[in-house]
């Protein structure tokens, strides 16, 4: 192994970036590479699903987005010292690619790869580029789009992907949909890091208002924020609806193909499993998001007849109750969105990406 040619995955500390950054990594492995797996602390901690032979390579890193005047001011600073830690390793041990995924802790992998001319692409799992990922995107070999279109400068040629799922995910890929009926059904609720307030507000008042008949057979597995746990299992509880409520669930592909219907954000890698397992949703789209990149996510399933869209302006109890009763009481409209979202569905985007890492590659580590 130690001869194998040597792949950098540069990726941030949230979901929609790691998730993709994975599945790269599990297929570059089984082709016999070696694979580094460079971020922050906040991303080491999501690291668990990856290869265990992926090496973890912790840089300093800072985002803008957090913290007071003095911490922004130290940005700068925490960047430049992560691109010096980048330069140094790769100086000891040179990869053949070194492939971005966006986030502040991708960035010091990316600065070292174009300072030293290194193979780099990025990848971009949202239809408009992240900040990190705009910087360099005349600053890369190629760029892999996830979603399409992506909104991309002018001159910058992007290439449709689609967004790498996990191994997980691909194993559930058109599980087959049980359509709801008079008896128990599954509705999973999930908001990611940033996201999940706003569902656990909502979500418990809405299922007070559906029909009784309806709210019986439901088991709701809903994520929440771990502050907001307890009361949103008591509110459930007392209602007699039965629930599990958690800040993180790992085998969120299992719940999916377990489900009648999703409540989801609408970050790149949930839309990319709903697509690949296939099933009906209520989006939801994260309105502090950049450049409100979640509502371009959701449209192709929504356009498909896939999906629901309600903004958060019109999240209210009425609502979500209203489109949950639609969809659960017509077994036959929810069996159809379950196939329109898995005529969504790209099974191939981690093997386009791969393609593109092995063009990129000399041709040497190609035949790999």
């Amino acid at each position: 192994m130690a001869d194998a040619p040597l792949l950098i995955i540069a990726a941030g500390g949230t979901g929609g970036h790691m998730f993709p950054a994975q599945a790269l990594a599990e297929t570059m492995v089984r082709k016999g590479w070696r694979v580094k797996l460079s971020t922050d602390a906040r991303g080491a901690r999501y690291t668990g699903g990856f290869p265990h032979t992926v090496e973890v390579e912790v840089l300093s890193s800072a985002t803008f987005a957090r913290g007071g005047l003095l911490a922004k001011a130290m940005v700068p600073m925490r960047l430049a010292r992560g691109v010096l830690g980048a330069i140094f390793k790769m100086r000891k041990d040179r990869p053949a690619v070194v492939v971005g995924f966006g986030g502040y802790p991708a960035f010091p992998a990316m600065a070292a790869a174009w300072i030293m001319r290194l193979p780099r692409i990025f990848h971009e799992q949202n239809g408009i580029l992240g900040r990190v990922n705009k910087f360099f995107a005349n600053r890369v070999d190629g760029v892999a789009c996830g979603t399409w279109p992506t909104d991309l400068p002018d001159g910058v040629q992007g290439h449709h992907t689609g967004n790498p799922v996990r191994g997980a995910v691909l194993e559930r890929a058109g599980a087959g949909y049980i359509p709801p009926g008079d008896y128990p059904m599954n509705m999973v609720v999930i908001g990611g890091s940033q996201g999940a307030r706003i569902l656990s507000d909502v979500l418990p008042s809405a299922v007070a208002l559906l029909p009784e008949s309806l709210r019986d057979q439901l088991t709701i597995i809903q994520q929440a924020r771990e502050e907001d746990v307890e009361r949103v299992q008591a509110a459930y509880q007392h209602m007699g609806v039965r629930a599990e409520i958690e800040p993180f669930f790992r085998d969120i592909p299992r719940h999916f193909s377990e489900a009648q219907l999703v409540i989801s954000r609408a970050g790149a890698s949930s839309i990319a499993d709903l697509s690949i397992i296939g099933r009906p949703s209520i989006l939801v789209p994260f309105a502090a998001a950049a450049n409100n990149h979640q509502s371009a996510n959701a449209r192709g399933l929504v356009e498909a007849g896939a999906a629901v869209l309600l903004p958060e302006s019109q999240f209210t109890p009425e609502n979500v109750a209203e489109q949950i009763t639609l969809i659960l009481s017509n077994p036959d409209g929810a069996a159809q969105m379950a196939r329109m979202a898995l005529g969504q569905g790209m099974p191939e985007a981690t093997e386009n990406l791969v393609n593109m890492v092995l063009e990129l590659a000399t041709p040497k580590e190609n035949t790999q």
